[in-house]
């Protein structure tokens, strides 16, 4: 059960704007990915021991950049449709009560990067992502039940991803030994090798 918490909620000028919706996240996302992404030091992150299926590193922008659109647009219709003055007070509610949900999600997911590279906090981070998939899973149930199924069916693609993305912060935090600052040596699983100094 949630609540709709105005001062936890983007406005809503911006989920009445479709460029608005869709663009913020992606530009969200994009200052952030940059911001904090391994630059100076590529080399030492290049040699994480990674979990098995984890994609090359090139997939990642193009599938956040293609996520960010579908979520903001899945934003836009839930808002728009659900907070229409004839519907009933159960749909209008769980509208607003989504669009707190959707600004607290795309908060923390903002935060992951941060917490994984800047600040080398794998646990947390994981613990972030895991809470991602939770609040966008019943967001999707949320939207797609009482406001409108389509919102809820596109936000499926990104809690999908969610659940990949927790289990590769697991998995590249445990088979490091939540330490991404000292990477393992070999490429074998957790505790092979030894750390470099």
């Amino acid at each position: 059960m949630t609540t709709y918490i105005p001062s936890l909620t983007m406005p809503e000028a911006v989920f009445n704007s479709l460029p608005t919706s869709v663009l913020l996240p992606i530009a969200l996302g994009t200052a952030v990915g940059f911001s904090t992404k391994p630059a100076t030091n590529h080399r030492e992150s290049m040699a994480l021991k990674q979990p098995p299926l984890r994609p090359p590193a090139g997939v990642f922008a193009p599938v956040w950049t293609t996520l960010y659109g579908i979520m903001g647009y899945a934003a836009y219709r839930a808002i728009n449709i659900g907070t229409l003055p004839l519907n009933s007070t159960e749909t209008i509610l769980a509208a607003r009560e989504g669009a707190t949900l959707y600004t607290i999600q795309l908060g923390l997911n903002l935060a992951w990067m941060p917490l994984f590279y800047g600040l080398n906090r794998p646990v947390l981070a994981t613990m972030d992502a895991a809470a991602l998939f939770g609040i966008n899973a019943y967001l999707a149930w949320l939207w797609g039940t009482k406001v409108d199924s389509v919102a809820g069916w596109l936000l499926a693609p990104y809690v999908a991803w969610l659940g990949f993305a927790t289990y590769l912060s697991f998995g590249t935090g445990y088979l490091n030994d939540w330490d991404l600052m000292r990477p393992t040596l070999g490429g074998g699983g957790r505790g092979e090798g030894k750390k470099t100094s």
